[in-house]
């Protein structure tokens, strides 16, 4: 179902527009519904002057209001937002990431804009403040659709809202980079560096690996607040020169080149994009069986290898088997991309052309109420003499 060209103006809120998952959702979304026709305006809590790493098409006009973050920031989040819905007007707004929902159901109250949320991650490990919790409780009721990634990440959600609950996967994108070759001895791991990507972990693992094969690396791609600590752990394992902490991939998946086995080591999830990126392009996959998202896209022991969370020893043993079996890992490789067709964009993206166009219908009845009830009105004042 495509939506209706020229008639719809679709807002999409982000917190920034850097290397995540949703952002990169959010810039296929944005694609995708420009060439439908659509009027695509993106909102994100950043800088003017912040890197944008997945392109945006043209057409889409940008505001980037900035502003504070946590709870001092919200009341200034909420002004700001509301004061770009009441000047554009969308029909929709699709706001990504649990936060930015909250913030969305406040500042929509009122204006006639409908709201969907996207929920991209796992409700019941995110340790949000008690009191964004309860809010969350109360304004998710707001939306007019919540969309989760996982049938798993839907039952996390109460009963209230059960009848807005809508699942879509994560669209993965056709490999746009040639893998390595199957001989490249090279582990590879993808995220921002916190505590829910599991990258000690993944250390820990590759410690036990480094000790036994002499000849494979570990390359971290990402940046984030637990750098530090990570460099800390590489040097006391007397992993210096085995594991390399890579920054920010220059652009979108050329980490592919260069990578033999792709390991997700996240002690949760909500759909792992890395992960269905990897297996897309042919690479054999090991993940951690976290909550939610890797049981969903691999067959164990088929088109990747799963392994018990946050467990390092499983994951190393995992690891060396991998390593020491070429046959095994072009057979998963094959198996992995095969796996990938049912998340192509062309067919992700239009189950949520029938969410936004469901919600718009619901828009245009409440307009078409609106106006039968002023038709019927009585006249008042000079407008009621004769």
């Amino acid at each position: 179902m495509a939506l209706s060209p020229g008639t719809m103006r679709i807002a999409i809120l982000a917190s920034g527009l850097g290397a995540g998952g949703a952002e990169q959702v959010i810039a296929q979304l944005a694609h995708h519904w420009c060439r439908d026709g659509c009027e695509v305006e993106v909102i994100a809590f950043d800088r003017p002057e912040d890197p944008v790493f997945h392109r945006l098409p043209e057409a889409v006009r940008l505001h980037r209001l900035g502003g504070a973050s946590g709870f001092a920031g919200i009341a200034g989040r909420v002004a700001a937002l509301r004061r770009v819905i009441t000047e554009r007007r969308p029909q929709v707004i699709v706001s990504f990431l649990t936060k930015n929902n909250l913030i969305a159901a406040l500042a929509t109250v009122g204006t006639g804009t409908r709201l969907i949320c996207a929920e991209r991650n796992n409700p019941e490990r995110q340790g949000t403040h008690p009191l964004w919790n309860l809010l969350l409780r109360l304004l998710y009721r707001r939306a007019d659709a919540v969309v989760c990634q996982t049938e798993a990440v839907r039952r996390c959600f109460p009963a209230a809202v059960a009848d807005r609950l809508v699942t879509i996967p994560n669209p993965v994108p056709p490999p746009d980079v040639a893998r390595a070759a199957s001989e490249v001895k090279r582990f590879c791991a993808v995220g921002r560096l916190t505590h829910q990507k599991g990258f000690d972990l993944l250390v820990a693992a590759f410690a036990e690996v480094a000790a036994r094969r002499s000849d494979w690396q570990l390359d971290i791609w990402g940046e984030g607040p637990e750098r530090a600590a990570l460099e800390r752990q590489i040097a006391d394992l007397g992993l210096e020169g085995r594991v390399e902490l890579r920054g920010l991939s220059p652009r979108p998946r050329a980490w592919v080149a260069e990578t033999g086995i792709f390991v997700l080591s996240s002690r949760y999830e909500g759909f792992p994009n890395v992960l269905g990126e990897a297996m897309s392009a042919g690479l054999p996959v090991i993940a951690a069986d976290c909550d939610f998202g890797p049981a969903d896209m691999v067959e164990n022991g088929r088109s990747g290898v799963l392994v018990e969370n946050e467990a390092p020893a499983a994951l190393g043993r995992a690891m060396v088997a991998l390593a020491d079996d070429p046959a095994a890992r072009l057979i998963m490789g094959a198996a992995a991309a095969q796996a990938m067709a049912r998340f192509r964009p062309e067919r992700i993206l239009r189950q949520w052309d029938q969410v936004v166009a469901r919600v718009a219908a619901e828009v245009r009845r409440d307009a078409g109420r609106r106006a039968g009830r002023d038709e019927g009105a009585p006249l008042t004042g000079a407008g009621a003499k004769r």
